[in-house]
């Protein structure tokens, strides 16, 4: 029956065994991370005791493909709402389904939000929730006349790939940059007492906001206790008992070889942090408000959530999670499919807060979104084509809540910052976005431009007051 012949190499890689150890993103990258090594050798700090008061986490959700922005934050006062339908046409919504938001910093305007985001609306109003108008990658503010002369662009402007990893790397001219939350969780990990665990969780698998030099990000799995431990791990019969068997015989294995032994380690760390982070989720305070089990993104949330609720038993102070929400790039039937993307956000969006109001963390975590881009205004058929500049939001118990921060931009062809068919040039950085929530997480004025080399090009501490203003300190 069992008449191939593996070696060592070929057994683990065909085990599945999941991420789990620090830095262990996969497992073909581990023997070549020396961040991985690095963090293995530092996994047996002693532990101490957390409380809710000093910890935090950053949730970010990667809306995938392009939200378009400008149907999710919509002007309602009506020269600007008519400026809005007549360049939008058929994709525009209707000025009496958008729901009225009631900002407390108006800027002579009125909003609405789409017809879909009821809970994002009652967030908004009772100040839990904010948003960030005209957000995008930058290097360095940039005028129509440097757009037209290309001085100093994001490389791959416009570009799914780029724009996407742009936003997770906030270093848009280097597209070999390392994610913003890994240079973060490099700084500050070891603010964590338990080293085992990573500081960086997904819930969507490898990405690049969370990758570092030293920390990579821990792989949980919504459908699970927490980790994908082995492929068949739960199963019992003769096959997967043999494989959990020989696998363990494999890792006690004696190797003489460093790389072979280091290998080992980190794949015998991973497996033995999975139970331990398992154990965790499982005996953390139990979640009790409803998530919809049908939609993924929900579960994600759910899922985070469970995570959170296990924080004093995993034993951290900090942590990061990322969430990808995708289906956003509607060059076609976009109406209708952007949304049901605004009900999928909508419902997790308000049972993860619920959630974290049940737990007592809705202070402690704060909950942010980030896209490729926004969409172009003009219509190309039954859809919208890429863009720029898109409307980002911030919730949480520590978000400045109840008001839209930055420059809404004028809606029409020809605008000041228009580069052509509503294609809008940023007015908000993601650096002085990203600025902020570092700051509120923990790190110093000092490591921001280790964080976010950019920021200068924006805001300096040495300015009075925040680059935005939308956390707390």
């Amino acid at each position: 029956m069992f008449n191939k012949k593996h070696n060592r190499r070929d057994f683990l890689s065909k085990l599945g065994v999941g991420c789990a150890h620090v830095g262990a993103t996969t497992l073909l990258s581990g023997i070549t991370n020396m961040g991985l090594l690095n963090a293995a050798a530092a996994a047996n700090t002693s532990w101490v005791t957390n409380s809710n008061n000093n910890y935090k986490a950053l949730v970010c959700i990667l809306l995938s493909g392009g939200n378009d922005s400008f149907n999710m934050l919509v002007p309602r006062n009506q020269d600007s709402y008519d400026d809005y339908a007549n360049v939008r046409t058929n994709i525009a919504l209707e000025r009496e389904s958008l729901l009225p938001l009631n900002p407390l910093n108006p800027d002579g305007k009125e909003y609405g939000l789409h017809p879909n985001l009821p809970k994002v609306q009652q967030l908004f109003e009772a100040e839990k929730l904010a948003f960030i108008a005209n957000c995008g990658v930058l290097v360095q503010p940039t005028s129509m006349t440097e757009f037209n002369s290309a001085v100093k662009l994001p490389s791959g402007l416009f570009s799914h790939s780029d724009q996407a990893s742009h936003w997770q790397t906030s270093l848009p001219q280097d597209r070999r940059a390392l994610g913003w939350g890994g240079r973060l969780a490099d700084i500050l990990h070891t603010n964590n007492a338990n080293q085992n665990i990573s500081m960086n969780i997904s819930l969507n698998g490898t990405n690049l906001y969370q990758r570092g030099n030293i920390v990579q990000s821990f792989a949980a799995n919504p459908n699970a206790n927490g980790s994908t431990l082995i492929n068949g791990s739960s199963n019992n019969n003769f096959y997967n008992t043999l494989k959990r068997q020989t696998l363990d015989d494999i890792l006690e294995a004696d190797y003489q070889n460093t790389l072979e032994k280091a290998y080992a380690n980190v794949i015998a760390g991973s497996k033995n942090n999975s139970i331990e982070f398992d154990s965790a989720i499982a005996s953390g305070t139990p979640i009790t408000v409803p998530f919809n089990s049908d939609e993924d993104f929900s579960k994600r949330m759910l899922m985070t959530a469970r995570i959170i609720a296990a924080q004093a038993n995993l034993n951290v102070n900090q942590q990061t999670f990322f969430i990808q929400l995708s289906g956003f790039d509607n060059h076609d039937a976009n109406l209708t499919e952007h949304a049901e993307l605004m009900t999928k956000l909508d419902n997790g969006l308000h049972s993860f807060y619920q959630a974290m109001e049940q737990i007592g963390m809705q202070d402690n975590v704060t909950t942010f979104t980030i896209s490729d881009f926004g969409r172009k205004l003009v219509s190309n058929g039954d859809g919208s084509d890429h863009a720029w500049g898109g409307h980002v939001l911030a919730m949480g118990g520590a978000v400045r809540g109840k008001k839209i921060y930055g420059e809404y931009p004028e809606l029409y062809l020809g605008a000041p910052l228009d580069t052509g068919g509503g294609r809008f040039i940023p007015t908000t950085s993601t650096d002085e976005y990203f600025a902020e929530l570092a700051m509120w997480f923990g790190a110093s004025t000092s490591d921001l431009s280790h964080i976010l080399p950019n920021l200068p090009n924006f805001w300096s501490s040495s300015q009075a007051g925040p680059p935005i203003g939308f956390m707390t300190t």
